[in-house]
C-alpha cells in the first residue's frame, strides 16, 4: 500500500523517470534549487501523519494546497484546509507550521503538514505535492544531509539523532541525547582548538625564533599541552569499545553445567520463552540467541548448552560452541544448581571457568562474571546455606522469581561497567569511525617531537588536527557521508 502511494508521488513529481535514481553525491546539494517532501512520522494508520517539505519552493507549495495569498506566522501553528492543485478537490483539513529558513531544521524554507493519518489522506496529499512544480520526493536521509550541509549540525551530531532514532533502550537513549546534544562534537573541538594553539606556537618560533621576539617558553607550553591532550585520547580509546557496546549491545553467555537452570534464567530474563527447558540433561545443544533490554541497557543474551563431557557428536559440537561463545562474551553468567554444589560436575566448573574468569586482573577491558546459584527454593530454610568457600554469589528461583530483583540490580551494575553509564562522565566513543580518528590523532601526535625537528613537529600537528576535523564532518569525503546518512529513514 505505502509503497505503492510513494510510486504514484514519484511519478507526479518525475513523469517516467525512476524514484530515487542515485546520484554520485547519494543526495541533492543544497542550494541545488530542489524543494524534497516526504512523509516523515511512521508509516501505517495513524492519528496524525507528518508530511515536510524543505527547499525554496516550500512556501510556494503551502500557498498552492492552501489557495492562500500570505504565509501564515512563522512558527505557529495554523489550521487550513488542503485541496488538491490539480482539481481543486479537498484532501483534508490540517494543521500547517511555515518554518522560513535559516530557522528550521535543514536551514532552509521548510513546511510541515499535520495531517489525518488515513493512508487516503497521506497519498492524496503527497501526490498534490508532487504536482507542484520544483518539488520532488525525497531520498533516505536527506534533511539530515542538508542539516549538515547548511551547518545546523556537525557529524557526531547526525550519528546521534540516527542513534536516537534506533535507540531501544533508556541508555542508549541517554547517549545518543548526549551525542545530538553535541557533547562529543565540543570535546572534540576542544582538542582540535588546542592542536591548533600549539601549531601556532611552533610554527611561530620556526619563522620569529631568531628574532628573540616571542616570549619564553612558547615550544615548552605546547609541548605540556600536546602530551596532556595524549593522555586525554588514550583515555578515550581505552574506553572506546564501552561505547560501541552500548549501541550494538553487548554480549551476555549464561553458563554451566547441565541442568543448572541456565534455559531458564534465559526465557525469565527475555520475558518469553526462548529455550525450550525439560529435567533432561543436554536438551540445550546449539547457542540460542535473543536481544534484550536489561535494566535498560542492549543486550544479546545466549543460551549455551551445559559444560560436561558430551555423550554424542552432536552434543559435542554444542560444548564446542559454548566454550567458544564464552571468549567472546562481555558478561558471563555463570550458573550452578544450589543443592548440588558437591557433584563434580559443578567442582569442575568452579574450578575452570569461575577460578579462570576470577584470577583475571579487574579492567574495563577483561570478562566480567556474576556467579548465579539456582534452584533456592530446594534449600532447607533450616539447613546450612551454601559452601562457605564460594567466591561471591546471588541466589535465585527461577521457579518462584525470589532473588530476580537483586540479579537485576547486580546485571544493572555490570553493564554499566561493560557499557559506560551514559548519563555521566565524558561522551563515549559509540562508533569504530570516532575510534579510527582518535587513534589517527594519537598516532600523529607521537611523532611530535620539536626538540629535533620543528618542521616535521608541525606537521605532526597539521595531521593530528586533520583527524579531529573530520570526526565532526569537516573534509569527509562524500563515500563516508554515504554510509551515515543511508542510516536514516526517508522523511528524516
Amino acid at each position: 500500500m505505502w509503497r505503492g502511494l510513494w510510486t504514484l508521488a514519484a511519478q507526479a513529481a518525475r513523469g517516467p523517470r525512476r524514484l530515487c535514481t542515485r546520484r554520485s553525491s547519494g543526495a541533492a546539494a543544497p542550494g541545488s534549487g530542489a524543494t524534497i517532501f516526504a512523509l516523515s512520522s511512521g508509516q501505517g494508520r495513524c492519528g496524525i501523519a507528518v508530511i515536510r517539505t524543505s527547499g525554496p519552493s516550500s512556501g510556494h507549495a503551502l500557498r498552492i494546497l492552501t489557495a492562500a495569498r500570505d504565509l501564515p506566522p512563522a512558527r505557529h501553528a495554523s489550521l487550513r484546509l488542503l485541496s488538491d492543485p490539480r482539481s481543486g478537490e479537498p484532501l483534508d483539513r490540517a494543521l500547517v507550521l511555515w518554518f522560513p529558513g535559516p530557522r528550521s531544521f535543514t536551514g532552509e524554507d521548510c513546511v510541515e503538514f499535520h495531517v489525518h493519518g488515513g493512508p487516503a489522506v497521506v497519498s492524496g496529499v503527497l501526490q498534490a505535492l508532487g504536482s507542484v512544480p520544483g518539488l520532488r520526493p525525497a531520498e533516505a536521509g536527506e534533511f539530515t544531509r542538508r542539516a549538515f550541509a547548511n551547518g545546523k549540525l556537525n557529524l557526531t551530531e547526525v550519528e546521534g539523532l540516527a542513534d536516537l532514532i534506533h535507540a531501544e533502550t533508556e541508555a542508549q537513549r541517554r547517549q545518543a541525547l548526549r551525542q545530538l546534544d553535541g557533547e562529543l562534537g565540543h570535546l572534540c573541538r576542544g582538542w582540535a582548538e588546542t592542536l591548533t594553539k600549539a601549531l601556532a606556537h611552533v610554527e611561530a618560533y620556526i619563522d620569529f625564533g631568531e628574532d628573540d621576539n616571542l616570549e619564553e617558553g612558547v615550544l615548552e607550553q605546547a609541548d605540556i599541552e600536546v602530551r596532556a591532550l595524549e593522555v586525554a585520547l588514550g583515555a578515550h580509546l581505552r574506553d572506546a569499545r564501552r561505547g560501541q557496546r552500548l549501541r550494538s549491545g553487548a554480549h551476555v553467555v549464561v553458563t554451566g553445567p547441565p541442568n543448572a537452570g541456565k534455559s531458564s534464567l534465559v526465557n525469565l530474563l527475555s520475558r518469553k520463552p526462548v529455550s525450550i527447558v525439560s529435567p533432561e540433561p543436554g536438551t540445550t545443544r546449539d547457542v540460542l540467541e535473543t536481544p534484550v533490554d536489561l535494566a535498560g541497557f542492549p543486550v544479546l543474551l545466549s543460551d549455551t548448552a551445559g559444560l560436561r563431557e558430551g555423550v554424542g557428536p552432536v552434543e559435542q559440537e554444542g560444548v564446542r560452541r559454548a566454550r567458544e561463545r564464552l571468549e567472546q562474551a562481555d558478561l558471563i553468567l555463570a550458573m550452578l544448581d544450589a543443592s548440588d554444589l558437591a557433584s563434580p560436575s559443578s567442582c569442575n566448573f568452579l574450578a575452570t571457568v569461575v577460578a579462570s574468569v576470577g584470577a583475571q586482573s579487574p579492567s574495563d577491558s577483561s570478562q566480567r562474571l556474576l556467579l548465579v546459584l539456582n534452584k533456592s527454593d530446594l534449600l532447607s530454610p533450616e539447613g546450612p546455606g551454601p559452601r562457605p568457600d564460594l567466591p561471591p554469589h546471588l541466589l535465585l528461583s527461577c521457579l518462584t522469581g525470589e532473588g530476580l530483583d537483586g540479579l537485576l540490580e547486580a546485571l544493572r551494575k555490570e553493564l554499566a561497567a561493560v557499557c559506560g553509564d551514559p548519563s555521566t562522565g565524558s561522551p563515549l566513543l559509540t562508533r569504530a569511525r570516532h575510534q579510527h580518528h582518535l587513534q589517527g590523532c594519537l598516532d600523529a601526535l607521537s611523532h611530535y617531537k620539536p626538540s629535533k625537528d620543528l618542521a616535521l613537529a608541525a606537521e605532526a600537528l597539521r595531521v593530528a588536527r586533520g583527524h579531529l576535523t573530520r570526526l565532526t564532518g569537516g573534509g569527509g569525503t562524500e563515500e563516508i557521508l554515504d554510509i551515515i546518512f543511508r542510516d536514516f529513514c526517508v522523511g528524516k
